[in-house]
C-alpha cells in the first residue's frame, strides 16, 4: 500500500535524513537517519474515544555507534566491528509506530514494546484480542481488540533488536555487522516436538566453518540428567553450513529428545548492538526532534513479555537506560513473565532465542547474578550486587510473574536472597507481583486444551492486572504517586516454601510437580558441566484447593472455579513426569460433592451462581480500590460471573 503523500510529506520529506538535520540536541546524535515508507490508517480509521483515529507509520532507522564512547564500551565485539569513514559502527533497524492521527489528542506518552522474537506483543495482549485476532502487522479493526491502549492515547513503537529474528509474518529485525574473521567452538541444541512440530532438519545458529562431519559432534539424550550419547555419522549429515539433517531422510526423532551439536562456527554478529539500538531509537523518538515520527513525547515506558521482559532486565542492568548524551531513556519499565533471567545477547555467538527450562536450553546462559532489584550477596563470587544500578538512570520498575516462573524461572529469587533463606527489602522504585493462579502463556481467549501435557492447561488470563499496573506505572512516572505495593509470596509469612514442603492436595486424575527447575550457574555454555548450585528457588504455598495463598488474585482466582497452578507435566514417553515447558494446570471443582476429591464442590462453596457472582464483585471492587484492576475490567468479570452456566 502506498503512503499518504500529505502525511508523509509533512513528516519526512526525504528518503533519508542525515545527522545534521536531525541533531537538534546531543541526545539524538546516534540516530543519523529515519525513513518512513508507509503512513496509512489503522483499524479502518475508527475513532478511539477522545483520542480519535490512529495511523501506522512504518520504515527504518539508521544509527551509528562510537566504539570509544564509554556508554558503548560494554558491547562485546564493537571495538572489532567494521567502521565507516567517520570511525563509527553502523546499524539499521526496522521501525513501526501506531500513533494518533491528531497528536494533540494523544497522551504524549511513548509505549515502547520490546519485540519478542521479532513479534509485537503489547498491542495484542493489552488490548484483549483473542488468539485468532493476533497480528504482527496490526491494521484491521479486529487487531485493535477493545482499544484500551488507543483509548488512553499512547504512541506505540517497535524497533528491531535481534539480527536473526524470523522475517516471516512481518517479523522485525536489526541489520548489524558481523566479525568475519572470528571463529569459535559453539554448541547448538535442538529439541523436536515440544515447542513446535517434530523436526528432522535443524538450522544452526551460525555458519559452520566446515561441513566435514569429523569436525563436529552430534549427541542425543532424553533428559537433561542423562549421559549424552553420540549419534553415529551414518545417521546425520550437514546439508549445508547452517543445516543439519537426520538420516535416513525423514527419520523422526522420539518426542522431546535433546540433540546437541558442537562445532566450530564463524562470523558472529555484534549482537549487543541490539541494546544500543533500542536505547537510541527510543531516545530519538522522545527527543522532540522535528523529524521524529513520534512527535512530542513527555514520558516513555518500556514493556516486555517473556524474552523481551528478560531483555529489559539486562537493558537496565548493563546501563543502557542512559543514552550517549547522559539522559534517561525510559521513565518506567513493565516486565512480564521474565523470571530472574536475562537474554543471551551481549556475547560472542549469542543465541537470544534460547529460553531455559527444566528440559530445554537448560545449560544455556540466562540466569546470572544479580537476580533481584534489591542488593544481595552472591554465594558463588562473594560480590554484592543488584539489578538496578542506583545511578539516577534506573526506571521506575514493575515486574510481574505467574506461578510458572516460580516453578521454571526461579522467580522467588526476585524477592529473596540467592540462597532462599530470607526475604529482601525491595527498593522504593520497584514493585513485584505474582499474578496468582496463572501460567506463562496465559491470556484472554486461552483454552484448557492439554496439548502434550498430562493435565488440562491453565486458561487464566493475567492481563487485566497488567492493564491496571500499566496505568499505575504511568501515574507513578508522571505524577509521582507510587504504584500499589508489591504482592508476592514471602518466606516470613509462610507463603513461599520449598517444593518438598508444599502441602498440595491429592486430586483425582491430577499429576503434580515435585520440584522446581533449579537455578544453575553456567560457567561454560559450550562444554557445560554439572555442579551443585547454591541458588535456591522456592514456590508459592497453596491452600486446601491447591490455589496460591499469596499474590495478586484476580476475581476469577479469588472466587475460583477450580484449581489453578503454574506447573504441568509431559504426558507422553519418554518425557512423562518432566515439567511440561512453562505450562500450568487446571482442574475444575466438581458441581456436587465427589468421592475422592478433597475440595469443596461448587454447590458447597457458593450454593448458587448468584452468590459466586456476588463474591466476584466483592473481589473485583477491592482490586479496583487498590488500583490493581480497572473498573471496566471489574465490570466484565461481574458480567461473566452472572452469565456463567453451572455444569459438570
Amino acid at each position: 500500500m502506498k503512503s499518504t503523500p500529505k502525511r508523509l510529506g509533512a513528516l519526512l520529506p526525504v528518503a533519508l535524513l542525515l545527522a545534521g538535520p536531525i541533531c537538534a540536541t546531543p541526545a539524538m546524535a546516534r540516530i543519523v537517519g529515519v525513513r518512513i515508507d508507509t503512513v496509512e490508517p489503522f483499524a479502518g480509521g475508527q475513532n478511539f474515544g477522545a483520542t480519535g483515529a490512529y495511523e501506522r507509520a512504518i520504515g527504518v532507522a539508521k544509527g551509528e555507534l562510537d566504539p570509544a564512547d564509554p556508554r558503548n564500551a560494554g558491547i562485546v565485539g564493537l571495538a572489532q566491528a567494521p567502521r565507516n569513514a567517520a570511525g563509527k559502527v553502523e546499524y539499521e533497524t526496522d521501525l513501526f509506530l501506531l500513533r494518533p492521527v491528531d497528536p494533540t489528542k494523544g497522551n504524549r506518552h511513548l509505549l515502547f514494546d520490546i519485540l519478542n522474537r521479532g513479534n509485537k506483543v503489547v498491542s495484542n495482549r493489552m488490548n484483549t484480542t483473542t488468539p485468532k485476532d493476533d497480528s504482527n502487522d496490526p491494521s484491521a479493526p479486529a487487531h485493535a481488540g477493545d482499544g484500551f491502549l488507543f483509548r488512553r492515547g499512547y504512541t506505540i513503537a517497535w524497533a528491531g533488536w535481534d539480527p536473526d529474528a524470523p522475517r516471516t509474518n512481518h517479523g522485525m529485525t536489526l541489520r548489524i555487522p558481523a566479525l568475519p574473521n572470528v571463529e569459535q567452538d559453539i554448541r547448538d541444541e535442538f529439541v523436536s516436538g515440544t515447542r513446535g512440530a517434530p523436526m528432522t532438519r535443524f538450522r544452526l545458529s551460525y555458519a559452520a566453518v566446515s561441513t566435514d562431519q569429523s569436525r563436529a559432534t552430534l549427541t542425543w539424550k532424553v533428559r537433561q540428567g542423562d549421559a549424552a550419547e553420540a549419534v553415529p555419522s551414518a545417521q546425520w549429515t550437514f546439508e549445508d553450513d547452517r543445516t543439519v539433517v537426520l538420516r535416513p531422510e525423514g527419520t523422526a526423532p522420539a518426542f522431546g529428545v535433546v540433540y546437541e551439536l558442537t562445532y566450530k562456527a564463524h562470523a558472529p554478529w555484534v549482537s549487543g548492538i541490539g541494546f544500543a539500538a533500542q536505547r537510541d531509537v527510543a531516545a530519538f523518538l522522545r527527543s522532540g526532534a522535528k523529524a521524529s515520527p513520534a512527535g512530542r513525547i513527555d514520558a516513555a515506558i518500556v514493556f516486555g513479555v517473556s524474552q523481551s521482559g528478560r531483555f529489559i532486565r539486562d537493558f537496565i542492568k548493563f546501563g543502557f537506560n542512559r543514552d550517549e548524551a547522559g539522559h534517561k531513556v525510559f521513565d518506567g519499565a513493565l516486565s512480564h513473565i521474565a523470571g530472574i533471567g536475562g537474554v543471551f545477547l551481549n556475547a560472542p555467538f549469542a543465541q537470544p532465542f534460547r529460553t531455559r527450562t527444566q528440559h530445554e536450553d537448560h545449560a544455556m546462559p540466562e540466569n546470572a547474578f544479580p537476580f533481584s532489584a534489591a542488593a544481595s550477596r552472591d554465594p558463588v563470587s562473594g560480590r554484592t550486587g543488584a539489578l538496578l544500578r542506583n545511578d539516577r538512570f534506573d526506571p521506575l520498575t514493575i515486574e510481574t510473574n505467574t506461578d510458572a516462573e516460580y516453578w521454571q524461572k526461579g522467580a522467588s529469587l526476585l524477592g529473596t536472597d540467592p540462597e532462599g533463606k530470607r526475604d529482601l527489602p525491595l527498593p522504593a522504585n520497584t514493585r513485584l507481583f505474582l499474578i496468582a493462579g496463572s501460567q506463562h502463556t496465559g491470556r484472554y481467549g486461552a483454552t484448557d486444551a492439554p496439548g502434550p501435557c498430562v493435565n488440562l492447561r491453565n486458561p487464566h488470563d493475567p492481563y487485566p492486572a497488567l492493564r491496571a499496573l500499566l496505568v499505575a506505572l504511568d501515574t507513578w512516572v508522571t505524577t509521582g504517586r507510587p504504584a500499589p505495593n508489591s504482592r508476592i509470596p514471602r518466606i516470613a509469612d509462610g507463603t513461599l516454601v520449598a517444593a518438598d514442603r508444599l502441602r498440595f492436595p491429592t486430586l483425582p486424575g491430577f499429576v503434580r510437580a515435585t520440584a522446581p527447575n533449579g537455578v544453575d550457574p553456567v560457567e561454560d555454555w559450550v562444554h557445560p558441566s554439572r555442579s551443585p548450585s547454591p541458588y535456591v528457588a522456592l514456590v508459592p504455598a497453596v491452600d486446601a484447593d491447591g490455589n496460591d495463598r499469596a499474590g495478586l488474585k484476580l476475581p476469577d482466582v479469588a472466587a475460583p472455579w477450580g484449581t489453578h497452578t503454574g506447573f504441568n507435566l509431559y504426558k507422553a514417553a519418554p518425557l512423562a513426569g518432566e515439567m511440561c515447558d512453562r505450562d500450568g494446570s487446571y482442574l475444575k471443582f466438581p458441581l456436587e460433592k465427589t468421592d475422592g476429591d478433597p475440595r469443596r464442590s461448587l454447590r458447597e462453596r457458593y450454593a448458587t451462581p448468584a452468590r459466586r457472582a456476588a463474591q466476584v464483585q466483592v473481589a473485583a471492587q477491592a482490586l479496583v480500590a487498590d488500583r490493581l484492576l480497572l473498573q471496566e475490567d471489574a465490570d466484565r468479570y461481574v458480567a461473566e460471573a452472572k452469565a456463567a452456566v453451572w455444569k459438570d
